[in-house]
């Protein structure tokens, strides 16, 4: 019986032997010199990554995109703006709410760091039919949602 890709197995061992790879490139991902001093780790490239490309939003918002508890992002901004990266505006609409922003003198370095992970995406997802972007997507959530249960670790 022919077969268009992969058996689940064969899928399995490209993986286990892939992730591995994916990881350490992203973690030697050099940090712009800019950036160097202010102890960046993955959580915090994902919110400033949230913040490029959606622009300025409540720290309500930013964990629902997330998927982090508020508290733990309100703590990530408050550390970043402090350190200058961030900025934080009332909102002129309802000036309870607090809108955070990159900082105009970080923007390009940010815009830099990202740049490479960006385009090393786009190139992959480019060739691929929207429904087939999805199902790329969808995997590595329920990857990272199976694997999180399967170890006992927090959200």
């Amino acid at each position: 019986m022919p077969t268009d890709g992969p058996t689940v197995d064969q899928g399995v061992r490209e993986m286990l032997l892939l992730m591995p790879r994916l990881v350490a490139r992203a973690k030697r991902m050099p940090v712009p010199e800019q950036l160097r001093d202010f102890a960046l780790t993955p959580r915090h490239l994902s919110l400033l990554a949230l913040l490029l490309y959606d622009g300025p939003a409540t720290v309500k918002t930013l964990a629902g995109r997330l998927e982090i508890a508020s508290t733990t992002v309100s703590l990530m901004v408050g550390d970043l703006s402090r350190q200058g990266i961030l900025v934080r505006t009332e909102d002129e609409r309802d000036r309870r709410r607090t809108i955070v922003s990159i900082s105009d003198g970080h923007r390009d370095a940010i815009e830099g760091w990202l740049a490479a992970g960006a385009d090393a995406w786009r190139t992959a997802l480019e060739p691929l039919a929207p429904r087939e972007r999805q199902l790329v997507i969808e995997a590595l959530r329920t990857y990272e949602r199976e694997t999180m249960k399967r170890t006992g670790q927090p959200d």
